[in-house]
């Protein structure tokens, strides 16, 4: 995959008209609520997802 993802939605009001912003890389506006806001990727989890069960400790049964 060259390019990156785009966001679909934005994060605060949920509407679809996103543009790039000019303020630097990962940076987006909405032009329904006027708000800009940054995307970036912070790192893969060195274990990953855990799902807890339903007493909360981490197992399924």
């Amino acid at each position: 995959m060259s390019e990156r993802a785009a966001p679909f939605y934005c994060p605060y009001c949920g509407d679809e008209d996103l543009r790039p912003s000019e303020e630097g890389h990962g940076a987006w506006e909405c032009a329904a609520c006027n708000r800009a806001f940054r995307l970036s990727f912070l790192g893969l989890l060195a274990k990953g997802l855990r799902t807890t069960g339903r007493d909360g400790d981490g197992t399924t049964g």
